[in-house]
């Protein structure tokens, strides 16, 4: 498990993000479920009760992913990054609307979108393995599948 860069990235960004969601709920007791604004996280990051749903379920998604198998943690994790990628870009957009039912805030959307670059890449480039011909110097590609 721990000489799969994916499943390590995916149980480790999972174990994170539970428990980010479980200690938003810790600052979002009098917040409403869709506000548009919330309680402010580690004094950054601004949650109300659905954000900390949203967390838990990303969480659970990266840590069975990365549980399950190489390439379960390499879907997993491109597929998270995809939609931070995606949120990270339009919560920008989002702020000061009603449509802010995460109550997002400018230190979501960094996060959001550190998290989605370091997802992806990961996603992308690792867990593959090359190997080459002798003397005929063909390569192929073959990938990890634990």
């Amino acid at each position: 498990m721990f000489n799969s860069p994916n499943r390590l990235v995916g149980i480790i960004f999972g174990a994170v993000y539970v428990v980010v969601g479980l200690l938003g709920f810790a600052v979002t007791s009098t917040v409403g479920f869709l506000e548009t604004s919330g309680g402010l996280l580690l004094g950054v990051f601004e949650v109300n009760p659905m954000h900390n749903v949203a967390h838990l379920v990303i969480g659970a998604a990266l840590l069975i992913g990365g549980l399950a198998g190489v390439m379960a943690a390499k879907a997993t994790n491109g597929v998270v990054g995809a939609a931070y990628l995606l949120l990270g870009i339009v919560g920008f957009f989002l702020v000061d609307t009603t449509l802010n039912i995460l109550a997002l805030n400018t230190a979501d959307h960094f996060l959001h979108l550190a998290s989605a670059i370091i997802l992806i890449a990961v996603a992308l480039v690792a867990d593959r393995t090359v190997t080459t011909g002798a003397r005929q110097g063909q390569g192929t590609y073959t990938s990890d599948t634990d």
